[in-house]
């Protein structure tokens, strides 16, 4: 079983400085089977917080596969009305909202047909960008191991040996090991926003990625800033929404991205595993998707609607940070994408963009992070007079 003082640790990392909860605000958490643990102990440091109320939904992926199974075809992607009008609900009532991440049963919809499990995307909903761009909660999202999951990432071990390691790696590359975990995450929070500051200065007018398998230019819009996931409620509360984070990211131009693109990691999506993505875009546009496995359900996400096949974010990461060292694979695209540069397909962010240049970013209903980076993909920012600057190369920053 996990230490109870790190779960301690971690609930306490989540509430205070991840969601940075408010004194008289309401708190969801969304968690699953399995989670049980740090659910109660982030509810009780809320509640220290003098959260006014703890809100918690539970979401089964086993009644998802037994939906793909069994359900008609044309009602696959339906979302009840009130699933959606919940999150205007909490944008509306300012709540802090808390997130567990990580598969909790990551094999639940193996052997179905993947262009099926592509049309049901609950959890995640539209009106959650919506809630995400108003900036109207402070949230945050963060691993939580359970056995399933830890003997997915070390095939090797079993049961409580897996679940012990995967808590270990969560908490180093949550800082907990550190004496102050808060102020340590203060202080590389500091050094990303600093990393942000520069590649926005530098007003680059498109990114080259290059490397095995990939040759990508990703046009950039004016007035673009970078971010990093140190972020502030319309309110003025700041707060992390990932923890653990080591990007910095932007909204790109959706009508400028091509050529091709292999990912450097695995994704798992609406509880599906794709591996050996490879993308082609013309005009901004993906118009070829194929994977090693799981490519169907990619494709179908993909066309879920107009802005679906076009991307929403660009982000960045070096190698200083905590999970690429670890060369770790762990299918969970919070630790992932931090551990690897990425793009994401779909809706784009909205405070990253002038005001003069949000009615060009990328809408969608989904929003779906895949990894494109590693030490041998070389970034380079173009200018618009043609100047290419080296960014990033073997994963360290040359601005």
């Amino acid at each position: 079983m996990p230490d109870p003082q790190t779960i301690r640790a971690l609930a306490e990392l989540v509430v205070r400085l991840g969601a940075n909860v408010q004194p008289g605000q309401i708190v969801t958490i969304s968690s699953e089977p399995g989670k049980e643990e740090l659910t109660r102990a982030v509810a009780d440091v809320a509640y220290e917080q003098q959260a006014k109320f703890v809100d918690l939904s539970v979401f089964d992926v086993y009644l998802k596969r037994s939906r793909v199974l069994h359900a008609a075809e044309d009602t696959l992607d339906f979302v009840p009305p009130w699933i959606g009008a919940r999150v205007l609900a909490v944008g509306e009532h300012r709540c802090a909202r808390i997130a567990f991440t990580g598969p909790a049963a990551p094999h639940a919809l193996e052997g179905l047909d993947p262009g099926r499990v592509g049309r049901d995307i609950l959890p995640a909903t539209r009106e959650g960008m919506e809630v995400l761009n108003a900036r109207s909660t402070n949230w945050t999202g963060v691993p939580c191991p359970t056995i399933e999951w830890a003997e997915l990432v070390y095939p090797s071990l079993a049961g409580e040996e897996a679940l012990e390691l995967l808590w270990r790696q969560v908490a180093h590359v949550c800082r907990l090991d550190e004496p102050d975990p808060l102020a340590a995450w203060t202080a590389r929070l500091d050094e990303l926003e600093a990393s942000a500051a520069r590649l926005t200065e530098r007003q680059f007018d498109a990114l080259r990625f290059e490397g095995p398998g990939t040759d990508l230019e990703i046009g950039l819009l004016p007035g673009s800033h970078w971010h990093a996931a140190r972020l502030e409620t319309a309110d003025g509360i700041v707060h992390a929404p990932n923890l653990p984070t080591e990007e910095v990211f932007t909204t790109p131009d959706p009508t400028r991205v091509n050529g091709t693109v292999r990912a450097t990691k695995p994704l798992f999506v609406t509880g599906a595993l794709i591996e050996g993505i490879r993308v082609r875009f013309e005009g901004g546009r993906a118009v070829e998707i194929d994977a090693d496995q799981g490519a169907d359900t990619l494709r179908t996400l993909a066309a879920r609607d107009e802005g679906a096949a076009r991307l929403g974010e660009v982000a960045l990461v070096d190698r200083e940070g905590r999970i690429g060292p670890l060369d770790t694979v762990f299918f969970d695209t919070l630790l992932d994408e931090n551990a690897a540069s990425h793009i994401a397909l779909g809706q784009g962010f909205e405070f990253t963009v002038d005001d003069a240049g949000k009615d060009a970013i990328n809408q969608s209903q989904i929003h779906i992070d895949f990894m494109i980076g590693s030490d041998d993909v070389a970034v380079t920012g173009l200018t618009a007079s043609g100047e290419a600057v080296p960014v990033l190369r073997d994963g360290s920053w040359q601005i």
